[in-house]
């Protein structure tokens, strides 16, 4: 018997609107599993009293009629989202104690369609990530565990605590960021399904900011279906977002119509880079074939400048983040150093953010700063912004040539250990965006889906690339491959 909280949102929905089961139930189940759940270290601020509340609130709701598709859904919430009352430190220890006065639009807008906020998640600190092993609240952990291996394997960052907590049954539903490939590569690394949106198709008002012409927010689920609905509750205009777009939010769970026939569907071969594992390519072939067993037509296409997609990033991002991380200062909110006798203000600065962010922040707000400075804009930054242009042209031709969606890996691997990647050599993990930065850099939605399980008994995801604005076209074509993949595996229970 499947237990409450096992449930999708589409399955719950359901349930709830023929009398079922209730939200209070619902929510019950999850926060049962959550207090179960300490050793994955997903949830880092447990909300229980206001998960009740709402969910007694939606409950009434439903007995009053009809309803939004998200009313009574329990969900958690990235850290990195502010939440009126409740910590919102985006996993940094100069944010600590940080309760905003205000709420995040999206979480703001989730609450309004009934959604039930379980508390919030873990996460690599200010989104600086691809291992959520940089957080204050300490690592989170993936559920999933190699065939006869122990190991503690991340959940991919940075949305590491909502991918976890999506796969291990938590909620049925949490929110995720993604500003290089932070929702894409978790759900690829947990065998769950993660969608980033056109840049502008969610406002950024309330999100923490880490590089603010990159991130996005989205909605990370158990089904192609369950983020159709999410999405659906998540976007919309913003006036209070300069950068968030005035356009039609249309019904995407009424677009996953199963049907991609005559559609054209484009392979990019500088994706087929150099050392790409074996099963890599293997679950990307199968990929292939199961759309073109569903009817779509397969287009070799080339995307040029690929190669340089990483270094540019790795340049935009840092520089943006060196600016808008300049804000934590410890006069206003969060951490503030002990001073000595004789400090000033710029000693409070230092000796604030040198006790308030961790290695990683540090290293890219550096990076920034320096790419940045007055000899090296030019260089660097100016220099990225114009490959950033190319990349995104690049995508424009591909889509005007006839392309409905591009079929591409997340990540060259499935998830690594702990520890295994990073420490001794951050560019190493840095590779690991190679696949899922381009997306952002173009401001294109991208939508991650399970396939298969390499030989570790390890799931592996594949992403689809889709026209701006098309975020249904693209859920549709995402649904098909989910439906000819049939991926059901669920980790076993350790924790």
């Amino acid at each position: 018997m499947t237990m409450l909280n096992e449930l999708t949102i589409a399955e719950a929905r359901d349930l709830l609107r023929k009398g079922e089961t209730t939200a209070v139930d619902l929510t019950m189940a999850c926060l049962t599993a959550i207090d179960a759940s300490d050793p994955l270290n997903a949830f880092v601020h447990k909300t229980p009293d206001i998960a009740l509340e709402r969910a007694r609130a939606a409950d009434a709701r439903i007995a009053a009629g009809e309803v939004p598709a998200m009313c009574g859904i329990p969900v958690g919430i990235k850290d990195v989202y502010c939440t009126k009352g409740v910590l919102s430190q985006a996993a940094s220890n100069v944010l600590k104690g940080f309760r905003p006065e205000y709420e995040s639009t999206v979480t703001q807008q989730l609450a309004d369609a009934g959604a039930v906020m379980l508390g919030k998640l873990n996460m690599d600190e200010f989104a600086m990530g691809s291992s959520n092993e940089h957080s204050c609240y300490g690592r989170a952990v993936n559920p999933w565990r190699r065939s006869g291996d122990d190991t503690a394997l991340t959940p991919g960052g940075s949305s590491g605590g909502s991918a976890a907590a999506v796969a291990a049954d938590l909620c049925l539903a949490a929110t995720g960021t993604d500003t290089g490939g932070s929702i894409r590569q978790p759900a690829a690394f947990t065998g769950t399904v993660g969608i980033k949106p056109t840049y502008g198709r969610c406002s950024r008002w309330g999100v923490i900011a880490y590089a603010s012409s990159l991130d996005q927010a989205g909605p990370m689920t158990k089904s192609v279906r369950d983020a159709a609905i999410m999405l659906g509750a998540m976007a919309g205009h913003d006036p209070k977002d300069s950068t968030s777009a005035d356009i039609p939010v249309p019904d995407f769970e009424a677009m996953l119509t199963g049907d991609i026939r005559g559609k054209k569907i484009g392979i990019p071969r500088e994706y087929r880079i150099e050392g790409l594992p074996a099963e890599i390519a293997a679950i990307w072939d199968q990929g292939t074939a199961m759309l073109k067993d569903a009817g779509a037509e397969i287009v070799d296409i080339s995307l040029p400048h690929t190669k340089y997609a990483l270094p540019a990033y790795y340049v935009v991002a840092p520089a943006e983040a060196s600016s808008n991380l300049a804000r934590y200062d410890g006069v206003r909110y969060g951490h503030r150093a002990k001073l000595g006798q004789g400090d000033g203000i710029t000693e409070m600065y230092e000796k604030t953010r040198a006790e308030g962010f961790g290695h990683e922040v540090q290293r890219r707000v550096m990076i920034g700063t320096y790419v940045l400075s007055a000899g090296f804009y030019d260089a660097y930054y100016n220099r990225a912004r114009k490959v950033r242009a190319l990349i995104k042209r690049d995508f424009e031709n591909a889509f005007a040539d006839g392309i409905d969606a591009i079929l591409a890996p997340i990540s060259p691997s499935a998830a690594f250990g702990l520890g295994e990647v990073g420490d001794s050599d951050p560019v190493a993990m840095y590779l690991n965006d190679v696949f899922t930065v381009t997306l952002n850099l173009a401001g294109l939605p991208g939508v991650a889906v399970p396939v298969g399980l390499n030989a570790q008994g390890l799931p592996l995801g594949l992403q689809l690339i889709g026209r701006p604005w098309e975020e249904g076209d693209l859920l549709n074509h995402a649904y098909v491959l989910e439906q000819a993949a049939g991926f059901v595996s669920k980790p076993k229970k350790w924790w």
